[in-house]
């Protein structure tokens, strides 16, 4: 019943105006953040070890700034489901390196985009989807209704989901070979056996080898992508990845790859997923995020 209501809400939020939407967003961000929830406690440890170099005032200033872009991130995203690809189309106020992306598409083999947890993550597949064959893994979040709406928000716009599982895997290299496109989340956990620790902003932390071994497996392209929130919409990005992604050597080429999310922090440290509990376990297996680590 409860998770029949959440997704009965958020489906609620789909009719909102984007304005309004993210107005109410940031009005929730300011709560969590004046109630020091745990998105706020997690948020100021990452910063902390990702920017040792900014004074408290400066990384309280960021936090602050990050539960606003997550309110936002939170209440739009149910209209980012919900609504054609012509209304998502409007929203895209410019498109930075879109030359870099046509190059790409047009060549053979595909293109891997590498999208980190930064913006609205889901609006570069949705606006891409309608302009080229797209393949990407889909697993389904615990919430069964919540998993049917992301999945055939997804496929309605033309995208093909596979299972995060090696059938998966095997899939999107076939549709790179066959000059496809698939996108990929970075920076997550990997899963046991499935990454190398790797410095992540000067901090080691297990790194996924996913990437590294679909471009080495298809020899398709990559590229660095985002959609960042601006007024009125998204402004989308896409950059070359560091030439060393593409090396033979696995610690070289994923350093690359954290070095490449890096970068695309730095458009925009506010609209990243801080929140997210990437170093748990890498100092003496404590808990840093815990109230009293």
């Amino acid at each position: 019943m409860k998770n029949a209501i959440l997704v009965l809400l958020l489906r609620s939020f789909a009719f909102l105006p984007l304005r309004l939407s993210r107005a109410i967003g940031r009005g929730v961000g300011r709560l969590i953040y004046s109630l020091k929830l745990t998105p706020v406690r997690v948020a100021r440890v990452n910063l902390r070890l990702c920017y040792p170099e900014l004074a408290d005032a400066a990384i309280e200033a960021l936090c602050q700034q990050r539960m606003l872009q997550l309110g936002q991130a939170f209440f739009e995203t149910p209209r980012v489901w919900s609504s054609s690809t012509a209304w998502l189309e409007n929203k895209i106020v410019a498109v930075e390196g879109l030359e870099l992306l046509q190059e790409s598409l047009a060549a053979d083999p595909g293109t891997l985009l590498i999208i980190p947890h930064q913006g609205n993550w889901e609006v570069i597949g949705l606006w891409l989807s309608p302009q080229t064959k797209m393949t990407s893994l889909y697993e389904p979040p615990k919430i069964a209704p919540l998993g049917r709406w992301i999945k055939s928000s997804r496929e309605k716009s033309g995208a093909t989901l596979v299972p995060t599982d090696v059938r998966g895997v095997a899939g999107l290299i076939k549709a790179l070979k066959r000059g496809e496109t698939t996108a990929i989340l970075p920076d997550q956990k990997p899963g046991a056996n499935g990454g190398v620790e790797v410095p992540f902003m000067g901090v080691p932390v297990p790194t996924m080898t996913l990437v590294t071994n679909l471009l080495k497996r298809s020899h398709s392209r990559a590229l660095l992508a985002t959609a960042l929130r601006e007024p009125g919409g998204w402004r989308l990005h896409f950059l070359p990845v560091n030439e060393d992604l593409y090396s033979d050597d696995q610690v070289t080429a994923v350093t690359a790859l954290n070095d490449d999310v890096a970068r695309i922090v730095a458009l925009a440290p506010e609209q990243y997923q801080w929140e997210y509990k990437r170093y748990r376990g890498q100092f003496d297996g404590r808990d840093i995020y815990a109230k009293n680590p």
